[in-house]
């Protein structure tokens, strides 16, 4: 069984940080401001759902569990939020000249 979880957490983080490294590459090549956040946005809150899940088996207790969880959904209210902000602002300010 241990081997088993050892292979989802390999798995599954790694696949997070393929979609951290995903979500890089977008912000670095797409052309404008609102492609690069919604790749960025995305990628990112896909790549630490998946470093979370690959963690969870790992953690020693419950509420250590539930700690990930929480920084999680932290991060997706957080990330989105602040995506809307900088769209907003990008929006108002209109195409680069």
């Amino acid at each position: 069984m241990s081997q088993l979880l050892d292979l989802w957490t390999v798995l599954a983080v790694g696949a997070g940080v393929f979609f951290f490294f995903a979500g890089t590459v977008g912000l670095l090549r797409f052309p404008d401001t609102l492609t690069r956040l919604h790749a960025l946005t995305k990628a990112d809150n896909l790549g630490l759902g998946l470093v979370v899940l690959g963690l969870l088996p790992r953690v020693g207790s419950p509420l250590a569990g539930l700690k990930l969880i929480c920084v999680w959904l932290l991060v997706l209210l957080a990330s989105a939020t602040a995506s809307q902000l900088i769209a907003r602002v990008a929006r108002r300010a209109g195409p680069p000249a």
